[in-house]
């Protein structure tokens, strides 16, 4: 089946399969997009998720009060998560603001989301690791958002790790970052991606095999 078959959520597994956060920020680099990677601090809990899906974007303040019905918005958009999705919790970089846990990660996951990218602090992580549902973030703070923190959008545009997210942008994240896919650059990034991933392999068998690095680069054209 070639990649023009392959529908999208075979797409996202081949993605963790084969490629990498550093070679898809490299073919968004040659498509003159450079600054599609999130801001290095934002890390996943555990080094071994890949997170592959569509960006599914949650908006937070910080508050400091606590509020009639402080929930409400935040619940809404965890309950309109569709399948394949990525949760991006957009927290302005909160440090007052422990916006995500295990029972969103649960409620998340239940619903089809692949995992949750957020731009600020995280609790729960026994049970999110437990629940093996890829959170990145930029710490862990135990608090609530009550009082602290609030939703007050979803599904708008944020900038979540200094890029601009629209929902339904391709979200990639691995142990090296997370990356942004403009939702119209996927195909095309999807494509020079996989092929740009077989010349490095390539060039790292012949590399292992004892040849010079610059006859492997004039070779396959990859560093």
């Amino acid at each position: 089946m070639n990649a023009q078959q392959l529908t999208e959520q075979q797409k996202f597994e081949e993605m963790k399969k084969t490629l990498y956060a550093a070679v898809i920020c490299d073919t968004l680099d040659e498509l003159g997009y450079r600054n599609q990677a999130m801001r290095e601090n934002i890390n996943p809990i555990n080094n071994d998720w890949v997170l592959v899906g569509r960006a599914k974007t949650v908006l937070a303040v910080d508050v400091y009060h606590v509020t009639d019905n402080p929930y409400s918005k935040e619940i809404e958009a965890i309950d309109s998560v569709k399948p394949g999705e990525v949760l991006i919790g957009c927290t302005n970089e909160s440090i007052r603001n422990g916006l995500w846990g295990e029972l969103l990660s649960t409620a998340s996951k239940m619903r089809g989301a692949h995992g949750a990218v957020v731009d600020g602090l995280i609790r729960d992580t026994k049970k999110i690791l437990e629940l093996d549902f890829p959170v990145f973030a930029t710490g862990t703070k135990p608090v609530d958002s009550r009082g602290r923190g609030m939703v007050i959008d979803y599904d708008c545009q944020v900038q979540c790790g200094g890029v601009n997210v629209m929902p339904g942008d391709i979200i990639f994240g691995d142990r090296d970052g997370v990356v942004v896919i403009p939702q119209q650059l996927f195909d095309e990034v999807y494509d020079m991606a996989m092929n740009k991933a077989t010349r490095e392999n390539a060039s790292r068998m012949e590399l292992l095999d004892g040849k010079f690095l610059r006859d492997v680069y004039d070779k396959y054209g990859v560093l």
